[in-house]
């Protein structure tokens, strides 16, 4: 089955130090990176996904910004795809599509940054536009979010994602993932 594999905003203001840090955000993009080296050892397609803010007032993913800039753990290298978005959707007003449809691509491995938000969005749009996908759970981040007076910790929101994820395709962690494509290049 010809894959792809989706890097969605794994950007430095993610990270500490940024101006929008998440939990964990390093643990997820080493997972994403393993990933990405497999894909890059045989040749597989993949893209990386880079968040630029249209919005005047925005606070991170500033068009310019070194905060914009992709992680160093999943380095963006010359020659790599890599799409711009301005939207949660990957999909929305880029060439995400059309990149995905040039390649004859079937199935799309998720990994990225935020689980409640990019990657959710990313995920529902592709199983609607009839790609099967498969979210790979310990290579995506996200924060705790509020409620009006209830904190919901991230590790929560992260499940409570992943577990709806689940109605679109499937949800696996890294080394399933990488055992799942082994197994289809031996078939």
């Amino acid at each position: 089955m010809k894959t792809a594999l989706l890097l969605i905003d794994i950007q430095k203001d993610y990270f500490p130090g940024g101006k929008f840090p998440l939990v964990n955000p390093l643990e997820a993009a080493q997972k994403a990176y393993m990933l990405l080296q497999c894909f890059r050892e045989h040749s597989g397609r993949h893209v990386h996904i880079q968040h630029i803010s249209i919005k005047p007032d925005a606070a991170f993913f500033v068009r310019g910004d070194s905060g914009s800039d992709i992680h160093d753990s999943v380095a963006h290298f010359e020659g790599e795809p890599i799409v711009y978005k301005h939207y949660p959707n990957s999909f929305r007003e880029t060439n995400l599509l059309a990149l995905l449809k040039e390649w004859e691509i079937e199935r799309v491995i998720i990994t990225g940054m935020m689980t409640h938000m990019c990657v959710d969005a990313t995920a529902r749009a592709a199983a609607d536009l009839g790609f099967q996908i498969i979210v790979v759970e310990d290579a995506c981040a996200t924060r705790d979010l509020q409620y009006g007076d209830t904190i919901i910790p991230a590790e929560q929101v992260h499940k409570a994602f992943l577990a709806a994820l689940r109605s679109y395709g499937r949800v696996m962690k890294s080394e399933e993932v990488i055992a799942l494509l082994a197994g289809e290049m031996v078939a």
